[in-house]
């Protein structure tokens, strides 16, 4: 029996089934397929995120973005480039967000065709808030990981390819 199709064999030290006739792995079970393992920590780890953001008011999109804007103003288009997103995807989401008083947009003076998008005062606030309640999630995931291996786990996921653009161009999407 062929190795089943969709990644490669297993390294040292990962339980396979009986091998096939020409001595190649039959399967693999479950828990040593990284894209499976990574599918349950996502969950969990979103799960524990919109928890961590229930009282807030916010999703962790839009925490994402006013954590981008805390750096200072940027273009709206800009903006959608960082994150990734359809510029209809990144209205809706700065219509709330500006509805709630935590962004704002407005033309840039230089070329009304631009805008920009810039945190207000409540926006910081709500970021900083924001940005210890993922800390704290971080630190309770990631308890038994050394700073060394949080770094290291942190460079390999950067460079997962999530969407069909990462596999075309060969690069990850580290700004999400």
């Amino acid at each position: 029996m062929a190795p089943r199709s969709g990644g490669s064999a297993p390294t040292s030290g990962a339980p396979v089934d009986t091998p096939g006739r020409d001595g190649t792995p039959a399967s693999v079970g479950p828990e040593f397929r990284l894209s499976l393992l990574l599918a349950r920590h996502g969950g969990s780890t979103d799960a524990r995120i919109r928890e961590a953001l229930t009282t807030s008011g916010v999703t962790p999109r839009h925490a994402i973005v006013l954590m981008h804007l805390d750096g200072g103003q940027v273009s709206q288009r800009d903006l959608g480039a960082r994150l990734g997103v359809d510029p209809s995807v990144l209205v809706t989401l700065l219509n709330a967000l500006e509805d709630r008083d935590l962004v704002r947009r407005r033309r840039d003076p230089t070329d009304r065709r631009r805008h920009i998008v810039e945190i207000t005062e409540a926006g910081a606030a709500a970021a900083t808030k924001l940005d210890a309640a993922i800390g704290r999630v971080e630190d309770e995931l990631f308890a038994d990981l050394t700073a060394q291996e949080r770094d290291t786990l942190h460079s390999l996921l950067a460079r997962v390819r999530t969407t069909l653009a990462d596999a075309c161009d060969g690069e990850a999407d580290t700004d999400l």
